[in-house]
């Protein structure tokens, strides 16, 4: 494994408890409340109330995202142009096979920005920033795989 992959899977330390998160009927606090912190609950759909999800899921779903990232990263980078043309297998079927897993990593990693945000994770910012960079590189990549369908 890469020192890169590493470092993220340690960045997602658990919480200091991952018990649930609420204090009788009523959500527990947030630890971070800042008109910033709202702007991007807001933008994700996540109610200001909830009660805080746990670091374990925010795991989780950043794992699955990885790898779904991996498979894709297989497929376009080493089975579509290396393995099938070796096998007689023609690549212009590439981008109807990558589309939807390009549509599906994008799913992926906005999930689990989405549970950083809800685990008030320390690193949800820095994620955020790391998977909207990844997000805007697969929006082109389907913008041009939709251009070399037509």
């Amino acid at each position: 494994m890469s020192e890169t992959v590493k470092s993220m899977i340690e960045a997602v330390e658990p919480l200091p408890s991952d018990q649930p998160a609420t204090l009788g009927s009523r959500p527990a606090p947030l630890r971070h409340d800042g008109p910033a912190d709202r702007f991007m609950r807001r933008l994700l759909r996540l109610p200001l109330d909830a009660p805080r999800a746990s670091a374990a899921a925010a795991r989780k779903a950043f794992r699955t995202s990885l790898l779904v990232t991996t498979v894709r990263c297989l497929l376009m980078y080493v089975v579509l142009p290396f393995v099938l043309p070796a096998i007689g297998i023609a690549t212009d079927a590439a981008p109807v096979i990558v589309l939807p897993i390009n549509v599906l990593a994008i799913a992926m990693i906005v999930m689990s920005i989405r549970r950083f945000w809800r685990a008030d994770h320390d690193k949800r910012w820095w994620y955020t920033a790391l998977g909207t960079t990844v997000i805007a590189f697969l929006v082109y990549a389907i913008v041009s795989d939709i251009l070399q369908l037509r």
